[in-house]
């Protein structure tokens, strides 16, 4: 009987990545450019709080370019381009669920680093995927929205588990669905002790300023390192 081999490939594919985006970071780091890897399901309010949020750091001074990932079509590109007038370019993943940190460089090279402070990267939407991989981000913002419970944390917990600032979105339907903030929070608490929580509403303009303000005092200290 001949010998089989049994090769670990997600091992493999992940080591491998990890070592990019490491590449990547430092990279990024030496061109004092922050890299924000935004994740979370589809519809949870990616494009609506970037632009948003875009338009606040922009008045605190910060250079800010867009990539926006996606199976297909340019609708978020055009989207956060034309309502934030910051560099933007799509990036089609060719049918993969997730951004890799190899896809990520090429974006990275591809919109430029110069001239810029801050890069947001919208991750594909899924809570699964995007968790595996780490793309060379300095931080990562995982949105939760309302419509879709405060359980998600138990079912997909590798996602709240790498997340660094967690932004629970439409807040202003909270009267409307099943949710408790409190709840949310002690589920994520318990996989990640490091957390930081961010209810707000992007559509109504209530809790965005917080989170700019974290994310401005979080890129000026990257800035020192």
């Amino acid at each position: 009987m001949s010998e089989v081999r049994v090769i670990k490939v997600k091992q493999s594919v992940l080591a491998n990545n990890d070592s990019r985006a490491e590449l990547l970071r430092e990279q990024l780091k030496k061109n004092k450019v922050f890299l924000i890897n935004v994740m979370s399901s589809p519809g949870s309010g990616k494009t609506t709080l970037l632009v948003n949020l875009i338009n606040k750091l922009k008045s605190m001074g910060f250079r800010i370019g867009v990539m926006e990932a996606d199976m297909d079509a340019v609708v978020d590109a055009e989207t956060v381009g034309n309502l934030t007038g910051v560099k933007t370019i799509q990036l089609h993943t060719s049918g993969e669920c997730h951004l890799d940190a190899k896809m990520v460089s090429e974006g990275v090279e591809a919109i430029g680093e110069e001239g810029l402070d801050i890069i947001f990267l919208e991750n594909i939407g899924n809570l699964v995927c995007p968790a595996e991989f780490d793309t060379g981000a300095a931080l990562k913002l995982v949105l939760l929205s309302i419509p879709e419970g405060d359980d998600k944390p138990l079912k997909y917990p590798l996602m709240f588990r790498v997340g660094d600032f967690f932004a629970f979105t439409k807040l202003d339907a909270l009267s409307v669905f099943d949710f408790s903030v409190e709840l949310a929070e002690d589920h994520i608490l318990k996989l990640n002790p490091n957390a930081r929580f961010f209810p707000l509403s992007a559509k109504k303009d209530e809790g965005v300023d917080k989170l700019a303000e974290a994310i401005a005092s979080r890129a000026k200290e990257f800035f020192k390192e």
